[in-house]
């Protein structure tokens, strides 16, 4: 019986590969990823984060998991809502990019209330429901069983619990796709190369986005895992999405 496969951006490999060849994509870009966001997005992911942190209730003394937190972006910006009382669990699959977030809090002498756990989404290493809340910004497309890692997420919430996921979307405006499109396939492969000196991994980044479940799609997926009350809201036309959803 052939293998299994999935996919890697537009490529088809085999499930077992797409971890590894996820976590050399990450390794290759930690150091200049965000540098990058900021070309990606001409800096607008800086203002999606705010308003993603800004808008999820999370409050005083809160325990919350941060998947795909290596950058340490949305740590930084949930520290002060958690308070001197809370915790915010920084969780990556990738050491690079888990150390290069470490290293930048750090520096800015961001260290109470922050743990770091190189993990893997799909099989989360806590007890069942040990979270007030998870957030997970950009990572879930990438992601090989999202089902899983949904599934596992819904385990480790507290009743109440609410998890929040900000990924790439499907842009709503048609006028606009053929932009965006030139945008993702001609402009980042290239700014990656000049930037980065890797056109490869950003070729597969815009890929990636291409291949993710779209708006209704997620959220399907995310009722499917148990969570209830299930939202979306789109930011800048659908280029980004955040979902929402609660363990009840």
């Amino acid at each position: 019986m052939n293998e299994k496969t999935t996919h890697f951006g537009f490529r088809d490999v085999p499930v077992g590969e797409k971890k590894k060849l996820v976590g050399e994509v990450f390794t290759s870009v930690a150091r200049k990823y965000d540098v990058m966001n900021d070309l990606m997005s001409l800096g607008v992911h800086r203002l999606w984060k705010r308003y993603f942190t800004g808008t999820s209730g999370i409050k005083r003394g809160d325990r919350v998991l941060d998947l795909a937190g290596g950058t340490g972006d949305i740590a930084k910006l949930l520290l002060e809502r958690v308070g001197d009382t809370g915790e915010i669990v920084i969780g990556d699959i990738n050491r690079e990019m888990l150390g290069v977030g470490r290293d930048r809090l750090t520096d800015l002498g961001l260290v109470k209330g922050l743990r770091y756990v190189q993990l893997n989404a799909e099989a989360l290493p806590f007890p069942d429901s040990s979270f007030d809340a998870i957030t997970m910004a950009f990572g879930l497309r990438n992601v090989t069983d999202k089902s899983a890692a949904l599934k596992s997420m819904h385990r480790i919430l507290k009743p109440g619990g609410k998890l929040m996921v900000l990924e790439f979307s499907e842009v709503q405006a048609e006028w606009f796709r053929p932009i965006y499109d030139f945008h993702s396939f001609k402009v980042l492969p290239r700014l990656g190369e000049l930037i980065a000196g890797d056109a490869h991994s950003y070729r597969y980044l815009a890929e990636s986005i291409r291949k993710h479940p779209n708006q209704a799609g997620l959220k399907a997926l995310m009722e499917e895992a148990g969570f209830e009350r299930c939202a979306v809201r789109n930011l800048s036309g659908g280029i980004v999405a955040i979902h929402s959803g609660f363990k009840i």
